[in-house]
């Protein structure tokens, strides 16, 4: 739940800072203003803006920076309780094989096969032992 709701703050504080760093306007673009481009920064002033945005930009990378610490914590610590399926099998099978236990075996269906006697004579001459055998060709005589 925690980590969900610090994870969302994460992303948010992202696009802030992302959206920040793009309104702002570069070093460079004092210097058109001076060649008659008039209302650069009128609406606070000729720094207003600037000092503004990073100090806004420079809050939000804090913040940044200590939700992306708090989700690695989160992230590193082992979770006491599987959460899935697959990790409660995981954890069972591994108890059993370091208990000494055999593991459970999962019956697998078997062919069933013909005891020798009731075989048709001759048939275990005709087949090939391996399926490399069935390839190659005997030799002539």
């Amino acid at each position: 739940m925690l980590r969900g709701f610090l994870l969302a703050v994460h992303v948010l504080l992202a696009a802030l800072i992302v959206t920040l760093v793009l309104l702002q306007r570069g070093k460079g673009a004092e210097a058109g203003a001076g060649f008659g481009s008039g209302a650069s920064g009128t609406v606070f002033g000729a720094r207003g803006t600037s000092t503004l945005f990073s100090k806004l930009t420079a809050v939000f990378a804090a913040l940044f920076f200590a939700t992306s610490l708090t989700l690695a914590y989160f992230g590193a610590k082992a979770p006491s309780a599987p959460t899935s399926v697959l990790e409660r099998a995981a954890r069972t099978d591994v108890t059993t094989t370091t208990s000494g236990a055999p593991p459970a075996m999962v019956p697998s269906p078997a062919v069933p096969s013909l005891p020798a006697s009731s075989a048709a004579p001759g048939a275990a001459a005709s087949m090939p032992a391996s399926p490399a055998a069935a390839t190659t060709r005997p030799k002539k005589p």
